[in-house]
């Protein structure tokens, strides 16, 4: 039995429009590694040139940041659910008050 890996919508153009592929592998990163066999592309933005996780991009092993836990060393094993998830980052809005006085 293998992983189940959910792809964001921005990456599903190297993983031919799907939302889901199947992987096998040990840990977080040895599913990345089998994956990109595959589907060429799908590593590269998400691990940076170190074999870290991106910055701005978020691995959950059902429902769990890896981050919080060995990280792409985070052991899997079948069945479980790995998510991508891009960081969403907030802006600022302007104040309603600015410029009025009184």
């Amino acid at each position: 039995m293998s992983v189940v890996l959910r792809i964001p919508t921005p990456l599903r153009k190297y993983t031919g429009g799907k939302a889901e592929v199947q992987a096998e592998g040990v840990s977080v990163r040895e599913v990345f590694d089998n994956v990109e066999t595959v589907h060429r592309g799908v590593k590269e933005k998400v691990f940076d040139e170190s074999g870290s996780i991106r910055r701005f991009i978020n691995v959950f092993i059902n429902g769990e940041d890896v981050r919080y836990m060995q990280g792409p060393e985070t052991k899997v094993k079948p069945g479980d659910e790995l998510s991508i998830v891009p960081a969403i980052a907030g802006g600022s809005s302007p104040c309603c008050c600015k410029g009025r006085r009184g």
